[in-house]
């Protein structure tokens, strides 16, 4: 696929995965009572995501949903661009690697 391509559908997929989730202003506080498993890997080790909260707490925050059309929507300007910033094209690569 090429470099347009590859971040339009990032930016599509982006945004079709942010229709699906919780919307709102993510902030960290309180704890849920069920939760998606997730694991980090890291320097060789897993780890539970949720037993690490203190230290992915803010990022999860940071990179809630409301972040996603901003986010989106530099992908399609990128695309549009007369050239195409590499910068753009690793982050459209390393989402799609990780969208479903």
């Amino acid at each position: 696929m090429d470099d347009r391509t590859l971040l339009r559908t990032a930016a599509d997929r982006l945004e079709a995965l942010a229709a699906r989730t919780t919307a709102g202003d993510w902030r960290t506080g309180g704890l849920l009572a069920t939760r998606p498993e997730v694991i980090a890997y890291r320097e060789g080790r897993t780890e539970h995501v949720a037993e690490a909260r203190a230290g992915s707490a803010a990022w999860i925050t940071v990179v809630s949903p409301a972040v996603a059309a901003p986010l989106a929507g530099w992908l399609r300007t990128a695309a549009d661009a007369p050239t195409v910033e590499p910068a753009a094209t690793a982050v459209a690569r390393t989402l799609l690697e990780r969208l479903p």
